[in-house]
């Protein structure tokens, strides 16, 4: 079968196409999807550069995320769920044209989404769902602040937030602003304009994917009882490469750490939020991804889908990240 692998750590020209065993059999409780689409985040841009952490060590196939048909199943999953559609977490291994997947972390694509909307659905709207309603606890009429809202994240908590009645405010810089109004956002705030937070008003919720100092001014634009969603770490990346030098200022941001008196002196509170952590804490991505068949359904969770790839171009996916030009969801397709 043909993967896409990291070959080592580097520009996106690092990326490259193999072919590979398919893999065995699906184990017990276990599926086996033929992928159409899988969908690239922006973990993986980190993996490549060699900021992440959790990657897993190089050469490798990441991709947390697919939608395809179900090839085959393993003891303990109905055989009628042989050739159904679903979107399904892949705890890396996902840009490949098989995987085998937890049949928990799958559930069924919707007659009317492509595969490729699919494939958009389960990091960032688990992600967005987790940050709003998992732990953010959300209420309505309440007024949240988005980060990166053009983003695949981003988007999804747009959608989900208004659903639940939430006024939602989101920064982006000023092309993407249409966009996101079309989408029904409040706000739209030009991040690029100097001094942009200072005329905004309290929040109860913020979500917050940069890291770095931007956690700071994120926790100061919470009003008491407000809560803070800490879930990504873009800004210690720009550009192709790594950059130690760019990253440090805003990792050593993130290293002072909250005071807990200060906490509970303004009545904030900090949520620190890995999927990844939580999804091999529970042996599952059940709890996240479970929720959101209903948003599915329904057509609240209506992913948009900034361009479709091939395995071939797949350095292209990983540029588009990188100089973030994506409104929406980038995806590979084989």
């Amino acid at each position: 079968m043909r993967v896409v692998v990291i070959t080592k750590h580097g520009p996106p020209s690092v990326l490259q196409v193999q072919d590979r065993p398919e893999p065995p059999p699906p184990a017990g409780g276990q599926v086996r999807i033929g992928v159409r689409a899988a969908g690239v985040n922006f973990a993986d841009h980190l993996a490549r550069v060699g900021l992440y952490p959790d990657a897993p060590k190089l050469p490798a196939v990441v991709g947390y995320e697919v939608a395809g048909t179900i090839e085959a199943v393993g003891d303990g999953v109905d055989p009628a769920r042989i050739g159904e559609r679903v979107l399904a977490g892949t705890r890396f291994g996902g840009y490949a044209e098989i995987v085998n997947a937890n049949a928990d972390d799958t559930i069924a694509l919707p007659p009317s989404m492509s595969f490729e909307e699919g494939a958009a659905i389960p990091v960032n709207y688990a992600t967005a769902w987790a940050a709003l309603h998992g732990y953010g606890s959300l209420q309505p009429g309440e007024r949240v602040l988005v980060h990166a809202a053009a983003g695949g994240v981003g988007i999804a908590a747009i959608q989900l937030a208004k659903a639940a009645g939430a006024v939602v405010h989101g920064t982006a810089s000023p092309g993407k602003h249409a966009q996101l109004e079309a989408l029904g956002i409040d706000r739209a705030i030009d991040y690029r304009r100097k001094d942009w937070w200072k005329d905004l008003p309290p929040y109860d919720l913020v979500l917050d994917g940069l890291g770095g100092t931007s956690v700071w001014r994120s926790f100061a634009l919470l009003r008491p009882g407000g809560r803070l969603a800490a879930y990504g770490l873009s800004s210690l990346q720009q550009g192709e490469k790594r950059s130690l030098l760019r990253a440090a200022p805003q990792a050593l941001a993130m290293l002072r750490g909250f005071s807990l008196i200060t906490q509970m002196e303004q009545s904030k509170t900090v949520i620190g939020l890995n999927m990844l952590r939580l999804w091999d804490d529970r042996g599952t991505l059940g709890p996240w991804i479970t929720p959101l068949a209903e948003a599915l359904s329904s057509g609240i969770a209506a992913p948009i889908v900034h361009a479709a790839i091939p395995f071939a171009n797949a350095p292209e996916a990983h540029r588009i990240l990188a100089a973030r030009e994506n409104v929406g969801k980038v995806v590979l397709v084989p």
